[in-house]
């Protein structure tokens, strides 16, 4: 295509068009000026032009008459309307209005190379121009990039145009962060495979004249090119740019103060493309030091060297091995010193490159030198930049704290990574830095402080244990080990008045619990720094709850330690297992969840002790009285309070004097019983309390959950004792029920089955239909659909109900089934094959046809239950064939598969129990009904008489060749 001068482009003849003027009145409301109904008519005006067949005639005719040259908005808009045209009519327009469209696009950069126009009209000329190259290249257009490569003679401006054109296409055609559709994405490879094939050679000897032609007169041009290599770079052959005559004039940006950071970005693109090992090496030799974004650049040169090793060194490589590892060798200097500035922006983003070259030389067996060196600095460095910032806000942590702690979980990756590649150096270092700070606490910083103790906390990590246990194995190690514990604990840096320090001392402290068990002397020192201001009394809640939970790990590890401490520390603890409502979201220090730690750190003082069980008993019901005295005189006060905050709260106090009194019973163990330590009664006595709370009107649901807890503990730790009290909880548990709470009592029950199983069915013979018809009166209450909670509660009911029956059958108390009325039985069965056949639910419907096999093992003989041997043929083996069928049962789902397979258990089981019969019924009866042919029929019961493995896999085949 040619370019033409202005006036031989024949705009107003080319179609027979007579020049019309634009709406002069209409213009008017794109004014700075204009009111608003001024500007409601231009926009009506505009839209008309959309509509209009010749619109886009007519703004081309306008832009060409220069009328409108310095009015940016009328131009604009007029790019609009010809946009428009070009998404909606374009294509179906004859060849000769296309070509009028592309030269009139043409001509206008040329036109406009010496007047500045605003960006956002050059983009909309670029987006258009995108729009056609999507649309023509290369049949209709062939010489498309020619065609636009021409308009560079004409200048910075038609290079700006230019530019901007490749990122618009760039934006259609490669931009990862836009979704397209597979037919799009077919379009854009077949783009990017003509464009690699005809043009991209002539595209990047453009961009390389831009660099170098504008480097100095027009640096904005010269960046904005750089932009585009680095856009284009990811998909185009990289020899094109990754080559002497491109990098060097890139390296030659870095020392440029206004390009160096679109240099590093562009340079950082390059490098981070795949690309063969040895070419990487050799593009990567220059490095420079500027700021984070230079930083950048030399992780991204840096991570890729290392890759590039590590695929040479596999590879078995090993000249190009070596050449490159001295490559990254002379990179580390410069990234340690990125590594170690003061900003940490800059530190962490060669972190990734120093973790990677870290992790490089744990493969190589003798490190040398300059290597150790290397990693000696880094301890260094990690050691010094894991400090606390002067400027850290403990007080109300925002943005720039929450990226300091990221960062600081980096460091501690990258020590861990240090420790395996030298665990004596690291230990040294350490082992120094705790012994010097510690030593002369008082006079340091508390960022060192804390900093020292987090590091011997974090080689707890970095070097492994056996069982976790630091205090045996390696001399070396234990007795450095055993020095830092012993110092820490002695030199009082626990009264440090920072509560970051307070914390990572217990922390520690509770990691290296094993310590103690070897220096044991140092355990009343501890527990006073535990119970007193300095931890469970902090004034800082942070520190208070945290404590909580390390005191109750503390004491569970050295239980055998404690007998001596046990009063004292039982009295030391009384006021901090006080309880009382919290009304109003009222902070309380220490909170709920704490005293949950707190009170099961008490009981297992109790449980553990040498005491003898009458003794237990006493401290036991000592700890639980005022729980029960405070349950009591709350819940009275919610049976009067009117105020529903009120109510909440006291129903939410009631609850957790229900869990606090439930964490005690977790000090219990198989060796160290409810029963053993005389402690029966004492719980017996606290669920008679906690009972009445079934009866009160309102806050159910609260209260309800937490009875429910409490009696799912009681089962665990409590034998034949709690089953008197069993049914009238069940009873009032039912009485105010919805589908939550039901689908919460049937674990309940399900548990009290698996463990009584017997003993417990006369209880289940009484509650089961009633239990059942609650079960199933919920699930028939309608629900919203679009409601998923409800809908995901529905299930979770169904799922909780078939659990319900196999735990009947698993249990051995299948009489609670049989002996309910016939009809009642008949139903519930009619209720396991609708949980096979009608839900689409592989989980339910597994358990289904678990539950069913169960029913065949033991009523499918002869002797079984009068009537199944019928409903066995015609409901269960039917459902075994039916729910296969069905279209949402998706057999290339692991879970389908699972439920697949357990039907073939259940017809397994059948021919275990009926024998040649049902192979009888299945040939002669019931595959005939299926048009199944005799070849077919024989196949599938020769299949069903061999092993179980190979009936699963040919049931699959079967079931997948009969929906196919």
């Amino acid at each position: 295509m040619e370019f033409i001068s202005h006036s031989s482009f024949n705009h107003r003849h080319a179609y027979n068009l007579p020049y019309v003027s634009m709406d002069c009145v209409a213009l008017q409301g794109l004014g700075p000026r204009a009111s608003a109904e001024e500007q409601a008519r231009a926009l009506q005006y505009f839209e008309s032009l959309k509509a209009a067949e010749n619109g886009w005639q007519l703004c081309i005719s306008a832009l060409l008459s220069g009328s409108y040259g310095n009015e940016d908005q009328v131009k604009f808009f007029c790019f609009q309307v010809i946009e428009q045209f070009v998404k909606t009519r374009y294509e179906r327009t004859d060849a000769g209005q296309q070509n009028y469209l592309r030269e009139f696009l043409l001509q206008w950069i040329q036109c406009n190379a010496n007047k500045s126009e605003k960006p956002f009209v050059k983009n909309k000329v670029a987006q258009i121009l995108a729009l056609l190259f999507l649309m023509d290249y290369p049949h209709k257009w062939h010489s498309y990039f020619s065609d636009v490569l021409q308009t560079l003679k004409f200048g910075p401006r038609a290079v700006d145009v230019y530019l901007r054109v490749l990122m618009a296409i760039d934006s259609e055609v490669v931009d990862r962060e836009i979704v397209h559709s597979a037919k799009e994405i077919e379009r854009n490879t077949m783009l990017k495979d003509q464009m690699r094939e005809l043009c991209l050679p002539s595209l990047v000897n453009s961009w390389y004249t831009i660099i170098t032609t504008y480097e100095t007169t027009n640096v904005e041009l010269t960046g904005q090119c750089l932009n585009v290599i680095g856009a284009y770079v990811s998909w185009i052959d990289i020899n094109l740019i990754a080559n002497d005559q491109f990098v060097n004039v890139l390296l030659r940006f870095l020392s440029n103060r206004y390009l160096r950071e679109a240099a590093c970005d562009c340079i950082h693109e390059i490098v981070s493309k795949g690309m063969d090992p040895v070419a990487k090496t050799k593009l990567s030799e220059e490095d420079s030091e500027f700021n984070a974004k230079l930083a950048k650049l030399i992780n991204g040169i840096g991570c890729n060297l290392v890759l590039s090793w590590q695929k040479l060194f596999k590879a078995g490589d090993v000249i190009n091995a070596n050449i490159t590892q001295q490559s990254i060798e002379e990179k580390m200097s410069l990234a340690l010193q990125f590594l170690t500035n003061e900003f940490d922006d800059v530190s962490i983003a060669v972190i990734d490159f120093v973790r990677d070259y870290v992790q490089m030389i744990k493969q190589i067996s003798n490190l040398k030198e300059p290597q150790v060196a290397n990693i000696e600095a880094t301890i260094y460095i990690v050691i010094k930049k894991y400090k606390y910032d002067k400027s850290y806000n403990f007080t109300n942590e925002g943005e720039d704290e929450v990226a300091f702690q990221e960062y600081r979980k980096q460091l501690k990756v990258l020590f861990d990574n240090l420790a395996q590649v030298n665990r004596e150096l690291v230990l040294r270092w350490v082992q120094e830095f705790v012994r010097t700070t510690l030593q002369n606490w008082q006079s340091c910083s508390f960022e060192d402080v804390e900093s020292a103790i987090g590091f011997l906390y974090l080689l707890g990590e970095a070097i492994p244990a056996s069982h976790g246990n630091h205090f045996n194995g390696s001399e070396t190690k234990v007795t450095a080990m055993q020095e830092m514990m012993s110092l820490l604990v002695s030199c009082n840096v626990s009264q440090h008045s920072h509560y970051a320090v307070s914390l990572q001392f217990f922390e520690t402290i509770t990691r290296y619990e094993k310590f103690f068990n070897y220096e044991p002397q140092h355990i009343p020192d501890v527990l006073a720094a535990f119970l007193d201001h300095r931890g469970l009394h902090h004034a800082n809640g942070t520190v208070v709850s945290r404590t909580a939970y390390l005191f109750s790990r503390f004491i569970k590890s050295l239980k055998v330690h404690m007998q001596h401490y046990t009063p004292d520390i039982l009295r030391r603890l009384q006021d901090l297992l006080a309880i009382s409502p919290v009304i109003d979201n009222h902070m309380v220090i220490p909170s709920p969840d704490d005293q949950l730690f707190l009170y099961e750190t008490a009981a297992v003082l109790i449980v553990s002790s040498n005491f003898e069980s009458q003794e237990k008993q006493i401290l036991m019901k000592n700890l639980l009285l005022p729980v029960m005295g405070k349950f009591t005189e709350n819940l009275e006060r919610l049976v009067v309070e009117t105020d529903r905050q009120t109510q909440a709260d006291l129903a939410e106090f009631l609850s957790h004097a229900m869990a606090v009194t439930s964490r005690t019973s977790k000090a219990f163990s198989n060796q160290q019983t409810m029963k053993t330590c005389g402690c029966v009664q004492a719980y017996l006595d606290a669920l008679q309390v906690f009972l009445p709370a079934l009866e009160i009107p309102h806050q159910q649901a609260v209260l309800q959950s937490a009875i429910r807890q409490f009696l799912h503990r009681m089962v665990v730790c409590l034998e034949e004792e709690i089953l008197p009290y069993i049914p009238s909880a069940a009873e009032r548990l039912l009485k105010h029920s919805d589908i939550r709470s039901i689908q919460e009592f049937i674990p309940l029950i399900n548990q009290i089955i698996s463990k009584f199983k017997k003993e417990i069915v006369p209880f289940l013979q009484r509650i089961f239909m009633p239990l059942v018809r609650v079960i199933f009166n919920a699930l028939t209450q309608p629900i919203d659909e679009s409601d998923q909670h409800a809908v995901r509660d529905k299930q979770t009911l169904q799922r909780s109900y078939f659990l319900f029956i196999s735990a009947i059958l698993t249990n051995g108390v299948d009489d609670v089934i049989a002996s309910q009325d016939v009809g009642n039985v008949r139903e519930i069965l009619l209720t396991i094959i609708q949980g096979v056949v009608t839900f689409p639910d592989p989980v339910a419907q597994k358990t289904c046809f678990n539950i069913l096999r169960k029913l065949v093992e033991l009523w499918g003989g002869n002797e079984g239950l009068i009537g199944f041997e019928e409903f066995m043929y015609q409901n269960i083996v039917p459902a075994c064939f039916m729910a296969p069928m069905k279209e949402s049962f998706d057999l290339s789902d692991a879970q389908t598969t699972q439920a697949l397979f357990e039907s073939a258990l259940c017809l397994r089981t059948i021919l275990d129990k009926r024998g040649d019969d049902f192979v009888r019924f299945l040939q002669n009866e019931y595959l005939p009904t299926l048009d199944v042919s005799p070849q077919l029929i024989q196949e599938y019961c020769q299949a069903l008489k061999s092993d179980s493995k190979m009936f699963k896999n040919y049931l699959k085949l079967f079931f997948q060749r009969a929906k196919s």
